[in-house]
C-alpha cells in the first residue's frame, strides 16, 4: 500500500477536524448523546468550551496533528494549522448575512416617492460564552 501524501492527510485531517467540531458544537448527535453530553458539562469551562466552535477546534485538531505530522517539530505548526483551516471552514459554511432595508437611507428620481436602499450587515460577532449577555457595559 502507498503511503498517501502530506496535502491529502492534510485535507482530510482538515475535514475531519472541522466536522467533530461542528458535531460537538452545533448537533445533537445520535440519540441525542452530544447534546445530553454539553447539558451535563453545563456552565463549568468544557461546558463552555462546547459551545465555542473556535476554541474546541484547537482541541480537535491536537491528535489529527499527530496523523498529518511526520516529524515531531512539526506538530505544533501543523496543530494550529488545522485548527485554522477547521474555522476558516466553518465560516464559510455560514450562509451570507441578509440584505437589511434601512429606512432611513431613501434614495429619490426626481419626481418619484423615495425607496429604501439595500445595506448588507457585516459578520455578527459571536458573543463567547464566557460573557454576560444581561451585563451592561
Amino acid at each position: 500500500m502507498t503511503d498517501i501524501g502530506i496535502a491529502t492527510r492534510f485535507t482530510l485531517a482538515s475535514l475531519a477536524t472541522w466536522r467533530v467540531t461542528h458535531l460537538l458544537t452545533e448537533e445533537d448527535g445520535p440519540a441525542d448523546l452530544v447534546a445530553r453530553l454539553r447539558a451535563r458539562l453545563g456552565v463549568g469551562q468544557l461546558g463552555e468550551l462546547m459551545d465555542c466552535f473556535f476554541c474546541l477546534s484547537i482541541w480537535v485538531a491536537a491528535p489529527f496533528s499527530l496523523t498529518v505530522s511526520r516529524r515531531g517539530r512539526e506538530v505544533p505548526l501543523t496543530w494550529l494549522a488545522l485548527s485554522g483551516a477547521a474555522c476558516l471552514l466553518e465560516l464559510a459554511a455560514q450562509p451570507p448575512p441578509a440584505a437589511e432595508v434601512t429606512p432611513h437611507a431613501t434614495v429619490a428620481a426626481p419626481g418619484r416617492p423615495p425607496f429604501p436602499s439595500l445595506s448588507t450587515q457585516a459578520f455578527p460577532r459571536r458573543r463567547p460564552a464566557f460573557e454576560n449577555p444581561t451585563e451592561v457595559s
